[in-house]
């Protein structure tokens, strides 16, 4: 009899864990090997159980950046890992597969392609659903922003001025006017509340609810 493909989740909402023990814990050949709530003891738990695969939560009290997942990497050459997010923000995925992860899902992903999902990713191939993939290659090609940008991006959805913008960053208002010229060139907008509406559709930044 083929072994079980083992799982570990890391995802920090219990409700989402529950949906997703549920799921898993229902289908022939896959066993939930461990949950964790926290990131240091979801680290802690992938260095000591050696999943099969790994479905991780990317935002948590205690750790809030994708860049944890080089983490994982330094522990690991090559995991299989699938991220799970709170929603299809593009920039995100971006970054996330860059990264090297197997696989992207959001937290609405249906027990089908959950199921899919841990299989693929486990079989070696990658799983992107396809209203993710259709994300991606609609902003295939755009230029990224810079982390000054970013920077800047954060603080106009945040509702600042370009004074306020300045001198949090200690620079001209003609400088802050240069680079929201450039973001909104980036991101193909021509406003400030479209440039707010598209970062936060798109996962530009990150806000905090």
């Amino acid at each position: 009899m083929e072994a079980p493909i083992r799982v570990l989740l890391i995802e920090h909402q219990p409700l989402t864990r529950l949906g997703v023990g549920a799921v898993l814990g229902e289908e022939t050949g896959i066993e939930l090997i461990g949950e964790a709530d926290n990131a240091a003891d979801g680290r802690s738990m992938f260095r000591e159980l050696k999943p099969d695969v790994t479905i991780l939560g990317l935002h948590f009290p205690d750790s809030c950046s994708i860049d944890d997942l080089d983490s994982y990497f330094v522990i690991t050459p090559k995991p299989k890992i699938i991220v799970l997010a709170e929603h299809a923000g593009d920039s995100e995925i971006s970054r996330a597969l860059k990264k090297g992860v197997a696989g992207y899902i959001c937290k609405d992903v249906t027990a089908e392609d959950l199921v899919a999902a841990v299989r693929t990713v486990s079989a070696g191939r990658k799983f992107i659903p396809n209203d993710i993939a259709q994300i991606l290659s609609e902003n295939l090609g755009r230029e990224e922003l810079t982390p000054t940008e970013t920077n800047v991006l954060r603080m106009i959805v945040g509702g600042m001025s370009n004074k306020e913008i300045a001198f949090a960053l200690d620079v001209s208002e003609n400088t802050i006017k240069s680079h929201i010229q450039n973001i909104f060139g980036k991101i193909g907008v021509s406003d400030r509340t479209s440039a707010a509406t598209t970062a936060i559709k798109r996962g530009l930044v990150r806000v905090d609810l």
